[in-house]
């Protein structure tokens, strides 16, 4: 982690083990590497699961995107302070090459923000390399509004 101040708030909670992650999250084995929140970047990995490929083995592209969208949004929420949120308005994959079960990273990163609208990005790597890309915008909201939120 950058050596800004000891992380507070839900998130930081969840991402070094102060609390039980999301049920999503653990689902995907989510697991926190790095981050950088000066430089807008975050570092996780996940377990792509054998339970979760079609009949030639390769990892459903839904649990693709569900990996890649645990990582824009933990992308913003590690460059926010506790008492805000992130609402994901815009969701886009590019699936590069089939993934096969097994350990998984994740890059993301800030690409802009103004204000309290974000664009981000995030890769999901295998051993082989790059397997999928995602964009998203995103709405930088309270966490009393939190509940709302996609």
């Amino acid at each position: 982690m950058d050596s800004a101040a000891p992380r507070q708030g839900p998130f930081w909670d969840g991402m070094l083990g102060r609390t039980s992650q999301p049920p999503a999250a653990q689902t995907l084995g989510l697991r926190f590497v790095d981050a950088d929140s000066d430089s807008g970047t975050i570092d996780l990995a996940f377990t792509a699961r054998a339970e979760w490929t079609n009949p030639f083995g390769n990892v459903l592209g839904a649990f693709v995107a569900a990996m890649l969208y645990d990582t824009v949004g933990p992308t913003l929420l590690a460059t926010l302070d506790p008492e805000k949120f992130q609402s994901t308005e815009e969701f886009s994959v590019r699936f590069l090459r089939p993934l096969r079960p097994g350990p998984v990273t994740a890059h993301g990163r800030v690409v802009d923000r103004s204000g309290a609208t974000a664009e981000l990005a995030a890769t999901l790597y295998d051993a082989d390399g790059p397997a999928a890309t995602a964009t998203a915008t995103a709405r930088v909201i309270d966490v009393a509004d939190a509940p709302d939120a996609v």
